[in-house]
């Protein structure tokens, strides 16, 4: 049986009863950068222009402006497709338009830090806690606002499991000659920035932000 919902702006949220299945593993849709119970698990929310539910494919495609908030997890992406395999297990493909790309956001206010991810496209595998941004893949890591980390590729895969990533050069990474690209700061610049930003806030100051980028 296939639902199709199209309001001019359709919001989602998990907590409430439509489409159980196709949302939830247990109580809550697995979060794609951290590990948690389904006690502890956030509510997701997710807005979109449309929304079409197929039940015998535990399906669901979010269709226009889609964006994804669960906890401190932000997605940006023009077609998300949600679906749950035969052990119960999420699976997310995330979709950009011609020339844009799928924007993750992960914050770890307790470092204050900021994961960014863009890439043409994004796939999720809830079993194996992976996620891998594809096409013009770039992953950085910012602390207290300042990019520290950065790797980029055809492809960038990071798993929630190990907190580990891999980069795979080919035809779609924009470095020279297709190559991977990586930049890593030394663990006392890290520890340093993060010590700095715990005065900061400790003194009342305002922490700077990360801007979301263009897709």
């Amino acid at each position: 049986m296939k639902h199709i919902i199209m309001p001019l702006f359709c919001m989602v949220i998990t907590s409430i009863a439509l489409m159980p299945n196709a949302y939830a593993q247990s109580t809550g849709l697995k979060s794609m950068m951290t590990n948690e119970t389904p006690e502890e698990a956030p509510f997701t929310q997710i807005l979109s222009n449309s929304l079409s539910y197929d039940d015998l494919d535990k399906q669901s495609t979010f269709t226009g402006q889609v964006i994804m908030t669960r906890g401190l997890l932000n997605m940006h992406a023009d077609i998300l497709k949600l679906r749950e395999d035969s052990e119960g297990f999420q699976h997310g493909t995330a979709l950009a338009d011609e020339g844009k790309r799928v924007y993750i956001r992960q914050e770890k206010p307790e470092t204050f830090e900021i994961m960014q991810g863009l890439g043409e496209r994004a796939e999720y595998n809830g079993k194996a806690q992976t996620f891998e941004l594809i096409g013009r893949a770039i992953l950085t890591r910012y602390i207290c606002g300042q990019p520290f980390d950065n790797v980029s590729g055809d492809r960038v895969k990071y798993s929630e499991k190990t907190e580990t990533y891999q980069a795979f050069g080919g035809s779609k990474s924009e470095n020279p000659g297709g190559q991977v690209r990586s930049i890593a700061q030394p663990r006392a610049k890290v520890d340093a920035a993060i010590e700095a930003c715990q005065k900061l806030k400790t003194s009342g100051g305002t922490i700077p932000n990360v801007p979301i980028p263009v897709r």
